[in-house]
């Protein structure tokens, strides 16, 4: 009796050991267990700190259990950051960014598919859920559509006689540009010269822009085929050329720096910047009201958004994608408990309030219920938002989304050992546009076998 008793002693003993190891583990699949859920996030905008902190209050009255851990990264050291914590085989949870094709070739990227009910994807607009997905499956939950575009000056577009609402409406070709740069380029009374464009020379987006709006989507396109060595990317170098050569931009764009650029449209010193996303607009209104309180010195600006030409026989193509929060895994697994609840996370951070985000940058929403609970309260002038909603139209997919890795990772390396220092050689005269598009055409053959 003794020895029976004795051994159901130790099996009840071992029962409530296990039984302890398992309460409140991340491994537990106990969905009341607790457990914790680490961020690692941006300012997203000024206030985006607070924001994130009142998100996840709301998250935590319902779900007690789960803790939410966030670090907020800065713009500049971020992303090293990031890539050796995934290089190590321990990313955080839930990290904001676009989704990336090298995500997805870890292995570690959560795919969230069996995760979204149909209600959340019933809210989110056309066309957005797919802006957090490679080859078809979700890793990310897109908190707000990006958009690239110009801006401009409205004094001066109007002194100029430029019928921008027009333009905001209907887009305008590269012949009506080119006209349009005409009229705004001029010395001014003190003997300086306004140009009608600037942009900077150490950036890919003023190439990728204007090709874009010339019929190619991307250096590569959606299958996969190489698309810059024909005809198009000819015409589009020349187009720039003829920019340059016209004095319609400025003959030291080589050497310009994008804060240098930003400095000469607040100058007054150019009448349309280019890359300006919507957000300039909020920014040049505190920047108005900086002015009149005395903080700032110069003159106001009234911001017009404006498309990218297209070429005349190319439809127009505006440069978006989607930026949010991408889930992740760890090389050690924390069980599936913990991945559903980094998804619930993910929804809390990415639901009708997260549209705080979009509205303060003045992007567009990529959920219906983020457009009903911001309706009225839009920072943008309306005009503007109108133009963006115009140019959301006429998005042209990012080509990543649909590559697979290899050729993702062959693209990227086109752009920066061939396209960026042929751009800079076009920006400072050393090169041809014949010259630089038998370079793409020569160094695409070898990178791509096209």
């Amino acid at each position: 009796m003794k020895r029976k008793g004795l051994v159901l002693a130790m099996v009840l003993l071992m029962v409530w050991i296990t039984a302890c190891g398992n309460s409140g583990g991340a491994d537990s699949n106990d969905p009341g267990a607790n457990d914790t859920v680490t961020v690692w996030t941006y300012p997203v905008h000024g206030t985006y700190e607070d924001e994130l902190k009142g998100l996840i209050a709301d998250f935590n009255k319902e779900h007690p259990n789960i803790t939410v851990k966030t670090e907020m990264l800065s713009w500049a050291e971020g992303p090293k950051k990031f890539d050796v914590a995934l290089n190590a085989g321990n990313p955080p949870d839930l990290y904001f960014h676009s989704v990336d094709v090298t995500y997805v070739n870890t292995g570690l990227a959560l795919e969230l598919d069996s995760y979204l009910t149909p209600e959340i994807k019933d809210d989110y607009l056309p066309g957005t859920l797919e802006l957090g997905q490679i080859q078809g499956k979700q890793y990310g939950l897109p908190l707000y559509q990006f958009q690239w575009a110009w801006g401009g000056n409205k004094r001066i577009l109007d002194e100029a006689g430029i019928d921008w609402k027009s333009i905001q409406k209907n887009g305008w070709t590269w012949s009506e540009f080119n006209e349009a740069a005409a009229k705004l380029t001029k010395t001014l009374d003190n003997g300086s010269k306004q140009y009608a464009l600037v942009t900077d020379g150490t950036s890919l987006d003023f190439i990728e822009m204007l090709s874009r709006n010339n019929g190619m989507i991307d250096v590569l396109d959606e299958t996969g085929k190489f698309q810059w060595n024909d005809g198009r990317i000819l015409d589009t170098l020349s187009f720039i050329k003829n920019l340059m050569d016209q004095g319609y931009m400025p003959k030291e764009t080589a050497a310009l720096a994008p804060a240098k650029r930003t400095d000469m449209f607040y100058a007054g010193e150019t009448a349309i910047i280019s890359k300006a996303i919507p957000y300039y607009d909020v920014m040049i209104q505190n920047r108005n009201k900086d002015i009149d309180d005395g903080k700032v010195q110069g003159e106001k600006i009234d911001f017009v958004l404006l498309p990218v030409p297209h070429n005349d026989n190319q439809p127009a193509a505006t440069t978006m994608g989607g930026e949010g929060y991408v889930a992740f895994k760890q090389k050690k697994d924390k069980g599936e408990q913990h991945a559903k609840n980094t998804f619930l996370v993910m929804e809390a951070l990415s639901g009708a309030k997260a549209g705080n985000s979009a509205n303060e940058l003045a992007l567009p929403f990529v959920r219906q219920s983020q457009a009903d609970l911001f309706k009225g309260k839009e920072l943008g002038q309306q005009v503007n938002l109108d133009a963006a909603r115009e140019m959301a139209k006429h998005i042209a997919m990012p080509v990543v989304l649909k590559l697979d890795i290899d050729k993702a990772s062959q693209q990227k390396q086109f752009k920066e050992q061939v396209v960026k220092p042929n751009i800079q050689a076009l920006f400072s005269g050393e090169k041809t546009p014949e010259q630089i598009a038998e370079d793409f055409k020569g160094k695409g053959q070898q990178m791509f076998g096209q």
